[in-house]
């Protein structure tokens, strides 16, 4: 089949799709997708995938897509960070065959974005997207997508759209918040940004954290938690993932009902086995159903929550303590507020996270004022934030891929292929005789 284009990619490709699981990091893997496929997703995302270690690592194409094809997974969209266009088109290339779009994630805020330089940060960089666009789209046989965040001003946000639908994307996303819009300064979506861009007639809606805490959402059905947790564990034990995958889906779906039970949260967070998960799961709907048996409609009333805890039902992000409103435009004093401008108070202890207190108590010289934090070197290979100490200037895994095909030591990451190599021939030559005790190795090593 042809690649179609626009209006009929839309409509025959994706099967004219309006509920959207979104691309969720460790979030939106192959068993939450069925979940919610089977419960009125009509599209799904990959989580986002690095597009230059997806290209280099055979493992990585293996693990987060090549693993995952499922005939019961479609309509599917994968989803990159990039920032090169050539690397981008390979990772497109070898990613084609098993999807039917590619997206580029033009939407990430966080930091480790920033560092690797992709995500919202490429937002002003229009040469450059326009590039990486048009050729993919001239160069893939699956359709270009785009997932943005919009700039606070609404005329300069149609121009980005309209710029990136020039070089050749077929659908694009609006999140309408800004890419500083994030954390406590999270707020909410601006929908007149997401009207001014809308371009076709048609719009879906594209869910993340209400799908988190229901997956029946686009059902309209709000189960018992534990309904949707029995489901969910199920299709796990036919398509693994990693239990800290797991873990993390349950602590959303179990939201409000762990604010209840707070030994099941200690229970849940210490288990190793998915078996295990399971039984937890069981002793939170023992006791829901025993709660039910006294239901008691005034004192539910006290817990402010619309429904009682174990009906699966959205949590409200608690919005920015601290903005106000300028010309119509939203700012914020400073660079932040609530709870994270308190813990960036140096000295503070009251007002540290609790993994920064017990930092603080091993080091009392240690400092959390970001001000003075030093800059991150990025890697030369991947552009995330190099081992400060690596030989090769890489990270982690750059220099464990690079020591291991080169045979070489890097103290600074404690990898000693070169050593360990070294020993293993050693021990080889005195077994055959070949060298004795106290002999120096070097001159065997070409052998």
């Amino acid at each position: 089949m042809p690649k179609l284009h626009g209006f009929d990619f839309w409509k025959t490709t994706l099967n004219s799709a309006r509920y959207v699981v979104a691309p969720m990091v460790d979030q939106s893997e192959l068993a939450w997708r069925l979940l919610s496929r089977r419960h009125g997703a009509h599209l799904c995302y990959t989580p986002m995938l690095h597009a230059q270690v997806f290209v280099r690592d055979a493992n990585y194409r293996k693990e987060n897509l090549y693993n995952e094809v499922n005939a019961e997974d479609r309509p599917l969209v994968v989803q990159f960070c990039a920032n090169d266009p050539e690397v981008f088109v390979q990772a497109c290339l070898l990613a084609q065959d098993y999807c039917n779009a590619i997206d580029l994630n033009l939407g990430c805020p966080q930091m480790i974005a920033k560092r690797g330089h992709y995500g919202a940060f490429l937002q002003e960089e229009w040469d450059l997207l326009h590039k990486m666009l048009s050729e993919a789209h001239k160069r893939i046989s699956v359709p270009i997508t785009c997932k943005i965040r919009v700039f606070p001003e609404i005329s300069k946000t149609v121009q980005y759209a309209k710029m990136l639908e020039k070089a050749g994307c077929q659908l694009l996303t609006v999140h309408g918040r800004t890419k500083e819009q994030k954390g406590p300064l999270t707020g909410v979506a601006d929908w007149e940004h997401i009207k001014a861009v809308r371009i076709q007639f048609f719009f879906f809606l594209l869910l993340t954290e209400g799908n988190l805490h229901n997956p029946a959402l686009f059902e309209g059905r709000k189960p018992p938690v534990w309904e949707m947790a029995e489901e969910y564990l199920e299709i796990v034990n036919q398509y693994p993932c990693p239990l800290s995958f797991v873990r993390a889906h349950l602590f959303k779906l179990w939201h409000h009902t762990l604010q209840v039970y707070h030994e099941l949260r200690e229970e849940l967070a210490k288990v190793k086995t998915l078996e295990a998960i399971v039984q937890v799961n069981k002793e939170l709907k023992r006791k829901c159903l025993a709660e039910i048996s006294n239901w008691n409609e005034e004192e539910a009333r006290e817990n402010k929550l619309p429904l009682p805890h174990w009906i699966c039902q959205p949590y409200v992000r608690p919005g920015p303590k601290d903005v106000n409103s300028v010309n119509g435009e939203k700012h914020t004093r400073g660079k932040s507020c609530g709870k994270r401008a308190l813990e960036e108070e140096e000295g503070n202890l009251e007002f540290l996270s609790k993994n920064k207190q017990k930092k603080k108590a091993r080091n009392p010289n240690k400092s959390f004022d970001t001000s003075v934090k030093p800059k991150y070197v990025k890697c030369e290979q991947c552009g995330n934030p190099k081992g400060t100490k690596c030989i090769f200037n890489l990270c982690r895994g750059c220099c464990k891929k690079k020591a291991f095909k080169e045979l070489a030591d890097c103290t600074g990451h404690g990898l000693l292929f070169k050593t360990k190599h070294e020993k293993r021939l050693k021990w080889k030559l005195l077994e055959e005789g070949i060298l004795e005790n106290g002999d120096k190795i070097h001159e065997h090593l070409d052998q």
